[in-house]
């Protein structure tokens, strides 16, 4: 989840809680997909390598004020993957970049630089929100503890990254993205092309985190989703079968209740024909006029997952374990010892430092 409120850090209250939604989030997807831990398969994979190029970039959802939080990384996704690569950077904003955010990110890589500004349709209130009940609503949040849940920024922010960034023009030409943020760190280096990697073996979406969400900011998205499959035989009567899909990942009771885990969307590496399908197109458009983006605080991470295990089969998910990463307090790191001599994060700090 990106923080585009005041504090872009998770409050340090909620972080032992936090340690622990990761872990049983981490164990109900391996219990669920029967994956493992060894990534071998990405640098060995027993399907032909092609030579062709993959239409790929890096996605950055960032503002003028995160300047040194994104040179930070991006000097860190060069050193560790792209100087071998030369991907390039698509950058976003809700506002026009400035001369110095451009001068200043260009340089650090060899690879091409994007700069795109958002517009209304993406970043804003669509006109079926009732802007006033939306406000009565953040204050009803705020008044339960409930993290950013007073930010409307936040909120524009989720909208954005589950319907809109895949539609912008600037995204138009290419197949693959990897969705990278200001001021995390990558620890790992990678000496495989992670997406040729996704394309030559079938992968639509790959993650390093996974979590679980604050179900106070989600109450009614679960019953959303069941209304839109009900609503929507169309889309349901050719998704793949729930016993070849990752649906338990986010069900304990076969599809009653939601349990809560998503992966961390902070970090994606995914096709951008899974979120361009008609299918999500559908969902999206559905969940986007049922308004808990604004009335409630769905995020783009428990959309994206529980979209994800609709429309994929398990076998079309990869867990990058191989990349070592940290967004806010918590981290993933290798344990492996085939990984030691390949990244500088401490294998004790795995999931919480």
């Amino acid at each position: 989840m990106r923080i585009w409120a005041n504090s872009r850090l998770v409050p340090y209250a909620l972080f032992a809680a936090g340690t622990f939604l990761i872990l049983f989030s981490v164990y109900t997807f391996m219990s669920t997909s029967h994956f493992t831990l060894d990534t071998s398969s990405a640098r060995g994979s027993t399907v032909a390598v092609q030579d062709q190029p993959v239409r790929a970039c890096f996605v950055v959802l960032v503002r003028n004020r995160e300047l040194d939080g994104i040179v930070s990384t991006i000097k860190q996704i060069e050193s560790t993957f792209n100087e071998k690569f030369q991907y390039p950077y698509v950058f976003l904003n809700d506002d026009d970049f400035t001369p110095e955010f451009i001068d200043r990110t260009s340089v650090l890589t060899k690879a091409e630089t994007r700069y795109g500004k958002l517009d209304a349709q993406m970043w804003g209130y669509p006109d079926f929100i009732n802007q006033t009940l939306a406000a009565e609503r953040r204050t009803e949040m705020a008044a339960l503890g409930v993290p950013y849940a007073d930010s409307e920024s936040y909120r524009h922010m989720c909208r954005f990254q589950s319907g809109f960034f895949f539609r912008h023009p600037l995204l138009d030409e290419y197949d693959y993205y990897w969705r990278i943020e200001p001021d995390v760190s990558y620890y790992c280096d990678i000496d495989y092309d992670v997406f040729k990697f996704m394309r030559d073996n079938g992968k639509k979406y790959g993650f390093t985190i996974a979590f679980r969400e604050f179900m106070a900011t989600v109450p009614t998205l679960w019953q959303t989703i069941q209304n839109f499959k009900q609503d929507h035989p169309e889309v349901m009567e050719h998704l793949p079968a729930k016993k070849d899909s990752l649906w338990r990942f986010v069900t304990d009771d076969n599809g009653e209740t939601y349990n809560s885990c998503h992966f961390w969307t902070n970090f994606e590496i995914a096709s951008l024909d899974l979120w361009r399908s008609n299918d999500y197109l559908k969902l999206f458009g559905y969940l986007d006029r049922a308004g808990g983006f604004f009335y409630e605080r769905w995020g783009d991470a428990p959309v994206h997952s529980i979209a994800a295990t609709m429309l994929l089969r398990k076998d079309e998910f990869h867990f990058f374990n191989d990349i070592g990463y940290r967004h806010t307090a918590y981290t993933h790191c290798p344990v492996e010892p085939e990984y030691r001599d390949k990244c500088t994060c401490n294998p004790n700090d795995n999931f919480g430092e």
